[in-house]
Protein backbone atom coordinates (compact mmCIF):
# COMPACT_ATOMS: atom_id res chain seq x y z
CA UNK A 1 0.00 0.00 0.00
CA UNK A 2 1.12 3.13 -0.72
CA UNK A 3 0.98 6.58 1.54
CA UNK A 4 1.10 9.59 -0.17
CA UNK A 5 1.54 13.61 1.61
CA UNK A 6 1.28 16.40 -1.09
CA UNK A 7 3.10 19.73 -0.71
CA UNK A 8 4.01 18.45 2.82
CA UNK A 9 6.00 21.58 3.92
CA UNK A 10 8.39 24.09 1.70
CA UNK A 11 12.10 24.68 2.49
CA UNK A 12 13.95 28.28 2.19
CA UNK A 13 17.57 27.92 1.78
CA UNK A 14 20.73 28.28 0.24
CA UNK A 15 23.09 26.15 -1.92
CA UNK A 16 26.14 26.03 -3.66
CA UNK A 17 25.77 26.07 -7.55
CA UNK A 18 28.64 24.97 -9.91
CA UNK A 19 28.15 28.12 -12.17
CA UNK A 20 25.91 30.63 -10.47
CA UNK A 21 27.64 30.35 -7.06
CA UNK A 22 25.51 31.00 -3.89
CA UNK A 23 22.06 30.32 -4.57
CA UNK A 24 18.65 31.13 -2.76
CA UNK A 25 16.27 28.26 -3.12
CA UNK A 26 12.88 27.25 -1.99
CA UNK A 27 11.11 24.26 -2.59
CA UNK A 28 8.00 22.37 -1.99
CA UNK A 29 8.48 18.66 -0.30
CA UNK A 30 6.21 16.15 -1.22
CA UNK A 31 6.23 12.38 0.42
CA UNK A 32 5.30 9.08 -0.54
CA UNK A 33 5.75 5.78 1.91
CA UNK A 34 4.99 1.93 0.91
CA UNK A 35 4.39 -0.31 3.73
CA UNK A 36 2.08 -2.54 4.74
CA UNK A 37 -1.71 -2.08 6.73
CA UNK A 38 -1.21 -1.83 10.44
CA UNK A 39 -4.00 -3.11 12.80
CA UNK A 40 -6.28 0.48 12.20
CA UNK A 41 -6.01 -0.20 8.13
CA UNK A 42 -3.23 2.89 8.33
CA UNK A 43 0.46 2.38 6.52
CA UNK A 44 1.00 4.97 9.10
CA UNK A 45 -0.77 7.87 10.83
CA UNK A 46 -0.81 11.18 8.82
CA UNK A 47 0.51 13.27 12.15
CA UNK A 48 3.03 10.73 12.70
CA UNK A 49 4.21 11.77 8.88
CA UNK A 50 3.75 15.03 8.86
CA UNK A 51 5.53 15.90 11.90
CA UNK A 52 8.64 13.11 11.69
CA UNK A 53 9.27 14.95 7.87
CA UNK A 54 8.47 18.75 8.65
CA UNK A 55 10.45 18.44 11.47
CA UNK A 56 13.46 16.88 10.05
CA UNK A 57 13.22 19.33 6.90
CA UNK A 58 12.80 22.31 9.47
CA UNK A 59 15.82 20.88 11.36
CA UNK A 60 18.51 20.07 8.98
CA UNK A 61 17.40 21.90 5.52
CA UNK A 62 15.24 24.95 5.92
CA UNK A 63 17.27 27.95 6.16
CA UNK A 64 20.56 26.05 5.92
CA UNK A 65 23.56 26.28 2.94
CA UNK A 66 23.77 23.39 1.66
CA UNK A 67 26.90 22.02 0.23
CA UNK A 68 27.52 19.13 -2.12
CA UNK A 69 30.27 17.46 -0.40
CA UNK A 70 31.93 15.35 -3.13
CA UNK A 71 32.27 18.71 -5.34
CA UNK A 72 36.33 19.36 -6.30
CA UNK A 73 34.74 23.31 -6.64
CA UNK A 74 34.85 22.88 -2.98
CA UNK A 75 37.27 23.05 0.52
CA UNK A 76 35.88 22.22 3.65
CA UNK A 77 37.22 22.38 6.66
CA UNK A 78 35.14 21.26 10.60
CA UNK A 79 36.96 22.48 13.85
CA UNK A 80 35.18 23.17 17.22
CA UNK A 81 31.36 23.14 15.98
CA UNK A 82 32.24 25.46 13.15
CA UNK A 83 32.61 24.61 9.00
CA UNK A 84 34.90 27.06 6.81
CA UNK A 85 34.44 26.45 3.36
CA UNK A 86 35.67 28.10 0.23
CA UNK A 87 33.82 27.60 -3.24
CA UNK A 88 35.32 28.35 -6.69
CA UNK A 89 32.57 28.93 -9.44
CA UNK A 90 33.10 30.33 -12.98
CA UNK A 91 36.63 32.18 -12.32
CA UNK A 92 34.83 33.48 -8.82
CA UNK A 93 35.19 32.57 -4.94
CA UNK A 94 33.36 32.81 -2.03
CA UNK A 95 33.99 31.64 1.33
CA UNK A 96 31.90 31.27 4.50
CA UNK A 97 32.49 30.61 7.92
CA UNK A 98 28.96 29.73 10.06
CA UNK A 99 28.33 27.13 13.10
CA UNK A 100 27.71 23.62 11.86
CA UNK A 101 23.88 23.91 12.41
CA UNK A 102 24.12 26.50 9.89
CA UNK A 103 25.57 24.10 7.11
CA UNK A 104 23.95 20.80 5.24
CA UNK A 105 26.79 18.82 4.26
CA UNK A 106 24.94 17.14 1.44
CA UNK A 107 26.79 13.88 0.27
CA UNK A 108 26.91 14.66 -3.71
CA UNK A 109 28.88 16.08 -6.32
CA UNK A 110 25.98 18.54 -6.60
CA UNK A 111 22.97 20.24 -5.28
CA UNK A 112 20.20 19.22 -7.16
CA UNK A 113 16.43 18.01 -5.87
CA UNK A 114 17.25 14.66 -6.90
CA UNK A 115 20.74 14.68 -4.47
CA UNK A 116 18.97 16.59 -1.89
CA UNK A 117 16.33 13.56 -1.98
CA UNK A 118 18.34 11.00 -1.59
CA UNK A 119 20.57 12.32 1.17
CA UNK A 120 17.19 13.04 2.83
CA UNK A 121 15.34 9.42 2.42
CA UNK A 122 18.90 7.94 3.91
CA UNK A 123 18.63 9.69 7.05
CA UNK A 124 15.06 9.80 7.64
CA UNK A 125 14.50 5.75 7.79
CA UNK A 126 15.90 6.20 10.88
CA UNK A 127 12.95 8.26 12.36
CA UNK A 128 10.37 6.60 10.47
CA UNK A 129 8.19 3.38 11.93
CA UNK A 130 9.12 0.04 11.23
CA UNK A 131 6.19 -0.68 8.95
CA UNK A 132 7.37 1.70 5.98
CA UNK A 133 9.34 -0.53 3.62
CA UNK A 134 9.97 2.36 1.48
CA UNK A 135 9.82 5.94 1.88
CA UNK A 136 10.22 8.74 -1.45
CA UNK A 137 10.55 12.25 -1.04
CA UNK A 138 10.31 15.03 -4.14
CA UNK A 139 11.06 18.69 -4.22
CA UNK A 140 9.60 20.98 -6.40
CA UNK A 141 9.53 24.39 -6.77
CA UNK A 142 6.63 26.68 -6.98
CA UNK A 143 5.02 27.50 -10.32
CA UNK A 144 5.27 31.41 -10.74
CA UNK A 145 3.81 32.90 -13.97
CA UNK A 146 5.82 36.54 -13.66
CA UNK A 147 8.45 37.46 -12.78
CA UNK A 148 10.63 35.80 -9.61
CA UNK A 149 14.56 36.11 -8.59
CA UNK A 150 16.81 33.85 -6.39
CA UNK A 151 18.37 35.65 -3.26
CA UNK A 152 20.30 34.99 0.27
CA UNK A 153 20.46 36.64 2.77
CA UNK A 154 21.27 36.83 6.69
CA UNK A 155 19.66 38.69 9.64
CA UNK A 156 21.51 38.85 12.45
CA UNK A 157 18.58 40.81 14.79
CA UNK A 158 16.67 37.67 13.93
CA UNK A 159 16.15 35.49 17.21
CA UNK A 160 15.89 32.09 14.72
CA UNK A 161 17.19 30.47 12.05
CA UNK A 162 17.03 33.40 9.92
CA UNK A 163 20.27 34.63 11.44
CA UNK A 164 22.37 32.19 10.07
CA UNK A 165 24.19 34.61 7.38
CA UNK A 166 23.47 32.27 4.45
CA UNK A 167 20.09 31.37 3.70
CA UNK A 168 17.40 32.13 0.90
CA UNK A 169 14.54 32.32 -0.91
CA UNK A 170 13.16 31.60 -4.61
CA UNK A 171 10.80 34.47 -4.68
CA UNK A 172 8.09 36.04 -7.39
CA UNK A 173 7.36 39.90 -6.90
CA UNK A 174 4.29 41.85 -8.33
CA UNK A 175 4.33 45.79 -8.95
CA UNK A 176 1.79 48.06 -9.69
CA UNK A 177 2.76 51.89 -11.23
CA UNK A 178 -0.80 54.03 -10.87
CA UNK A 179 -2.86 51.03 -9.81
CA UNK A 180 -1.73 49.03 -13.05
CA UNK A 181 0.53 45.74 -12.99
CA UNK A 182 3.82 46.89 -14.28
CA UNK A 183 5.57 43.70 -16.03
CA UNK A 184 8.73 45.69 -17.32
CA UNK A 185 8.93 46.56 -13.70
CA UNK A 186 8.77 43.46 -12.44
CA UNK A 187 11.33 42.16 -14.62
CA UNK A 188 13.60 45.16 -13.88
CA UNK A 189 13.82 43.94 -10.63
CA UNK A 190 13.38 40.40 -10.84
CA UNK A 191 16.71 40.80 -13.20
CA UNK A 192 18.57 43.13 -10.21
CA UNK A 193 18.25 40.80 -8.01
CA UNK A 194 19.13 37.42 -10.00
CA UNK A 195 20.99 35.24 -8.10
CA UNK A 196 22.56 37.73 -5.65
CA UNK A 197 22.96 38.11 -2.07
CA UNK A 198 20.98 41.29 -0.43
CA UNK A 199 23.65 42.49 2.18
CA UNK A 200 23.45 45.00 4.85
CA UNK A 201 26.00 47.65 4.74
CA UNK A 202 26.37 47.29 8.65
CA UNK A 203 27.19 44.04 8.35
CA UNK A 204 29.79 45.24 6.01
CA UNK A 205 33.75 44.52 7.42
CA UNK A 206 35.86 44.47 4.13
CA UNK A 207 35.03 45.57 0.92
CA UNK A 208 36.93 46.25 -2.14
CA UNK A 209 36.81 46.74 -5.88
CA UNK A 210 36.09 42.62 -6.01
CA UNK A 211 34.77 41.07 -3.32
CA UNK A 212 32.86 42.11 0.23
CA UNK A 213 33.05 40.35 3.42
CA UNK A 214 29.93 40.51 5.76
CA UNK A 215 30.55 39.39 9.64
CA UNK A 216 28.30 39.04 12.57
CA UNK A 217 28.21 37.69 15.76
CA UNK A 218 24.63 36.01 17.11
CA UNK A 219 23.33 33.69 19.56
CA UNK A 220 23.82 30.71 17.37
CA UNK A 221 27.59 31.90 17.13
CA UNK A 222 30.02 33.74 14.25
CA UNK A 223 29.12 34.15 11.05
CA UNK A 224 30.92 35.49 7.85
CA UNK A 225 30.78 35.66 4.18
CA UNK A 226 33.18 37.07 1.69
CA UNK A 227 30.97 37.56 -1.35
CA UNK A 228 32.34 38.96 -5.16
CA UNK A 229 31.46 42.70 -4.95
CA UNK A 230 29.63 42.07 -8.17
CA UNK A 231 27.13 39.02 -6.75
CA UNK A 232 26.08 41.51 -3.73
CA UNK A 233 23.23 44.15 -3.77
CA UNK A 234 23.68 46.47 -0.65
CA UNK A 235 21.01 48.42 1.39
CA UNK A 236 21.31 50.80 4.56
CA UNK A 237 18.80 48.23 6.84
CA UNK A 238 18.22 44.74 7.24
CA UNK A 239 17.15 42.40 4.94
CA UNK A 240 13.79 41.70 6.28
CA UNK A 241 11.04 40.94 3.44
CA UNK A 242 8.87 43.91 5.02
CA UNK A 243 12.85 46.19 4.38
CA UNK A 244 13.34 45.10 0.65
CA UNK A 245 9.91 45.85 -0.33
CA UNK A 246 9.92 48.90 1.08
CA UNK A 247 13.46 49.63 -0.32
CA UNK A 248 12.18 48.82 -4.07
CA UNK A 249 9.27 51.15 -3.08
CA UNK A 250 11.42 53.85 -2.46
CA UNK A 251 13.51 53.22 -4.84
CA UNK A 252 11.19 53.86 -7.48
CA UNK A 253 9.64 56.51 -5.82
CA UNK A 254 12.63 58.32 -6.17
CA UNK A 255 12.98 57.82 -9.61
CA UNK A 256 9.58 58.42 -10.36
CA UNK A 257 8.47 60.97 -7.71
CA UNK A 258 5.18 62.17 -9.60
CA UNK A 259 3.88 57.92 -9.88
CA UNK A 260 2.35 55.40 -7.23
CA UNK A 261 3.66 52.55 -7.07
CA UNK A 262 2.47 49.08 -5.08
CA UNK A 263 5.46 45.95 -4.44
CA UNK A 264 4.55 42.99 -3.56
CA UNK A 265 7.92 41.23 -2.92
CA UNK A 266 7.28 37.68 -1.38
CA UNK A 267 9.66 35.54 0.88
CA UNK A 268 9.97 31.67 -0.58
CA UNK A 269 6.03 30.56 -1.35
CA UNK A 270 3.09 32.17 -0.12
CA UNK A 271 4.25 34.40 2.47
CA UNK A 272 5.74 38.69 2.01
CA UNK A 273 5.12 41.80 2.31
CA UNK A 274 3.46 44.49 0.96
CA UNK A 275 4.04 48.61 0.47
CA UNK A 276 2.49 51.14 -1.61
CA UNK A 277 3.84 54.79 -1.09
Amino acid sequence: MLLFVDNLTNVDFSYLHPERGLLGETWLASTQMKGALDHQGMVCDFGIVKKTLRNWLDTELDHRLAIPCQSKQLTVKQHQGQIDLVWQYGGRKLTCSAPSDAIALVDSETITAESVSQWAITRLKQHLPESIDQLNLEFDCEAISGDFYHYSHGLKKHDGNCQRIAHGHRSQIRIWQDQQPSPELEAQWAQTFKDIYIGTREDIVKHNETSITFAYTTSQGDFELTMPADDCYLIDTDTTVELIAQHITETLKSEYPEREFTVKAYEGAGKGALVSR
